[in-house]
């Protein structure tokens, strides 16, 4: 059992780089289990077409459930912990070539990945709130939570508009985008996450 458990994430390790390196059209299966190490009946047995190869491989790999909130979150501080999201999950985008490659170059022409993308931001969504609701120490209505990580995520996966051409050439994920984008390359997010942030202040008693 644990044998091929290990070939089958040989498989999706060799798909994830030949995908990411040539494009899912232009990479054969036989290259991928050449690379894998696997003969290609094993390849077919697990994944009988390529694109139930790229369903799992999406599937899997763009999940968000793995996140261990509670590491992120900032006790009375909603501004640094909406920070503290975003950079973990920067870290775990550049680990990955399905997330930072794959997806936005295969999602206009595969339904499943463009599915999956709208999953993944709802996820996206469900973390920010998650982190948000255990930061805030004051009561706070649901909607208010929900709210304020909506806009958290519309925030960071809108790319800037000086990176228009770079986004062309990526694919352009348009209204699917989910993209977490660089802290480092926006200069005012400290200052937009305390501007969220005041959004959930506790209100003054009456």
């Amino acid at each position: 059992m644990t044998r091929d458990r290990e070939s089958r994430t040989r498989i999706l390790d060799a798909a994830e780089r030949l995908f990411a390196e040539r494009g899912f059209d232009a990479t054969p299966t036989a290259a991928i289990a050449e690379l894998a190490g696997v003969p290609k009946g094993l390849l077919f047995y697990y994944f009988p077409t390529k694109t139930d190869l790229l369903r799992a491989l999406v599937g899997e790999r763009l999940d968000l459930a793995a996140v261990d909130t509670s590491a992120l979150v900032a006790s009375g501080d909603p501004a640094q912990a909406l920070l503290n999201v975003t950079r973990r999950l920067h870290e775990l985008q550049e680990e990955s070539e399905v997330r930072r490659v794959i997806v936005w170059r295969e999602h206009r022409t595969h339904p499943e990945v463009r599915a999956k993308l709208r999953d993944y931001r709802r996820q996206l969504q469900s973390v920010v709130e998650r982190v948000l609701g255990a930061s805030i120490l004051h009561p706070i209505a649901a909607r208010r939570v929900r709210v304020a990580a909506a806009a958290w995520v519309a925030i960071i996966t809108t790319p800037p508009l000086a990176d228009d051409a770079a986004d062309d050439a990526a694919g352009d994920a348009g209204e699917d985008a989910a993209e977490v984008a660089d802290p480092a390359a926006i200069a005012d997010l400290p200052a937009l996450a305390d501007l969220i942030s005041a959004g959930l202040r506790a209100a003054p008693a009456a």
